[in-house]
C-alpha cells in the first residue's frame, strides 16, 4: 500500500489553509498554519523558497485545488484518479459525484460521526478492525457505503478511550443532515448519499474538474 511521508502541517501550509489532520491539535496555537502567517494573513508554505512570490496560473490553481480536495480525505493520486474517471462516466455533474465518491469512503463516514479525531486516525481505527458495516466487519478505509448502511463499534471496542469518550458525552461534532448517529449506542447508520449542498468540506470541485480535463 503506498504511503505519503510528508508531514501533516506541511501539507495545510503547502495549501496555505487548515486541512485538519490533526484533529483538535488544528484548533489550537501549536497549529503549524497559525504560527507561519504573515500579518497579512497569507501562510507561508514549507522549503527554504516558502517566503518567494510565485506567480500564479490556471494550471497552478487547479494544481492546488486538486492537491488540497487530495489531502483533505487522504487519498493518493492513482486512486483519486480512480475515483474522477469513475464521477466522470456518472450521470449528474461531475464535480458534485467526485465528491459524493470521497464522502461515502468509510473513513470518512467514521470521521463525520465523530468516531475518530481526523480521518487519519478513523483509517487507523478501521484497519485495526473496531467497526462493523450491517454486522461484518470491515477493515478496508476505502470501502464505499451506500445508503441505508448500518455503521457499528464492536461490542469489544467500546472500552477504547476514543469510544468510550463519545459514549459518556457525545462527539461534541454536528452530525451532517445525510447521517443518523446515536451516541450512546455507537451506531451510525447513513440516511442517504450526500448532495452536494451537504458537503461542507472546504474545496473547489470545478478547478479539479477543469485539472483533469486538460490532461
Amino acid at each position: 500500500m503506498g504511503m505519503n511521508m510528508d508531514t501533516k502541517c506541511a501539507k495545510c501550509r503547502r495549501e496555505g489553509a487548515k486541512l485538519f489532520l490533526k484533529g483538535d491539535r488544528c484548533m489550537t496555537k501549536k497549529c503549524a498554519v497559525e504560527r507561519r502567517r504573515s500579518q497579512d494573513g497569507h501562510v507561508f508554505p514549507p522549503g527554504q523558497h516558502g517566503q518567494v512570490p510565485r506567480r500564479t496560473t490556471d494550471y497552478s490553481r487547479q494544481l492546488r485545488a486538486k492537491q488540497k480536495m487530495r489531502r483533505v480525505y487522504g487519498v493518493l493520486e492513482r486512486q483519486f484518479r480512480r475515483y474522477y474517471r469513475e464521477a466522470e462516466r456518472a450521470r449528474g455533474i461531475t464535480g458534485d459525484a467526485l465528491l459524493q465518491r470521497l464522502e461515502r469512503r468509510f473513513d470518512n463516514i467514521v470521521y463525520r460521526l465523530g468516531l475518530a479525531n481526523s480521518r487519519g486516525q478513523a483509517r487507523q481505527l478501521i484497519s485495526h478492525r473496531h467497526f462493523s458495516v450491517n454486522d461484518r466487519i470491515v477493515n478496508i478505509p476505502s470501502y464505499r457505503v451506500r445508503a441505508g448502511d448500518v455503521i457499528k463499534v464492536r461490542d469489544k471496542s467500546k472500552k477504547v478511550a476514543v469510544f468510550a469518550q463519545v459514549a459518556e458525552g457525545g462527539t461534541g461534532r454536528s452530525i451532517p443532515q445525510w447521517l443518523e448517529f446515536n451516541a450512546k449506542e455507537l451506531i451510525g447508520k447513513v440516511v442517504a448519499i450526500p448532495e452536494r449542498s451537504q458537503i461542507d468540506t472546504p474545496v473547489d470541485e470545478q478547478p479539479v474538474v477543469e485539472f483533469y480535463s486538460r490532461v
